[in-house]
């Protein structure tokens, strides 16, 4: 998974009970790893249809739009 406009692997999810609380993570051989210092159990679940955003650029969409 990379970005479609510049194709970088950092990408984020904002939490659905929180716009402000975003969960950062990259994306190598379609594994998804977040921060080391990111429980797991707060991550919202993730799925192609989930909204992801690039942390480099501006680009935003579904995941399966990245792949």
């Amino acid at each position: 998974m990379k970005c479609p406009y510049c194709g970088c692997k950092n990408f984020y999810v904002k939490s659905p009970d929180d716009e402000y609380s975003v969960y950062e993570f990259t994306c190598n051989d379609g594994d998804i790893c977040f921060d080391a210092d990111i429980d797991e159990d707060d991550v919202p679940k993730i799925d192609d249809s989930t909204e992801a955003y690039c942390n480099k650029c501006a680009w935003h969409g579904k995941i399966e739009a990245s792949k």
